[in-house]
């Protein structure tokens, strides 16, 4: 499928609760996320709409490198909320929101039902092959982006 505008990004289960926000500061993040944020100038940068409660959410955007394992942060992204519920839609099912999920996705994407449901399979079945192995962090964008991002909790990389 080229051209998508919205896609899935699903966390290996082997690297759940390993992201940015446990590399860094609270600190560190809330610059993070703010940055993402006004760069987006509080808009979605994909459906360019805005959360009910929230305008966006920060998102992080990785690269897995399937060859040697190596889940590298390449960006953050502002996200409205439900563009970034798609992006997690494992954790969406978890929160009985997969239906509004896939209704996103379709809308954003100008899909029907079918091929939105073979997206998300397809999304799962990599994720699938992923959760077997165990993922090691690149978060070097940080030094690219950030002026103290030499260092994570203290420790030079």
């Amino acid at each position: 499928m080229k051209n998508i505008k919205l896609t899935i990004e699903l966390v290996p289960r082997t690297a759940w609760f390993t992201n940015l926000r446990s590399e860094v500061t609270k600190d560190e993040w809330d610059e993070i996320r703010r940055n993402a944020y006004k760069k987006a100038n509080y808009r979605c940068e994909i459906c360019s709409g805005i959360g009910s409660k929230w305008p966006v959410e920060c998102h992080e955007i990785w690269r897995y490198d399937d060859r040697t394992n190596i889940q590298k942060l390449v960006g953050t992204v502002a996200l409205c909320p439900n563009c970034h519920m798609v992006k997690h839609i494992g954790l969406a099912g978890i929160r009985g929101l997969r239906t509004d999920a896939i209704a996103h996705l379709q809308l954003v994407n100008g899909w029907d039902i079918d091929k939105a449901e073979k997206y998300v399979r397809d999304a799962f079945a990599v994720w699938h092959v992923r959760s077997n192995y165990k993922w090691s962090l690149d978060v070097a964008w940080l030094k690219e982006n950030f002026t103290w991002g030499w260092k994570y909790h203290g420790k030079e990389k």
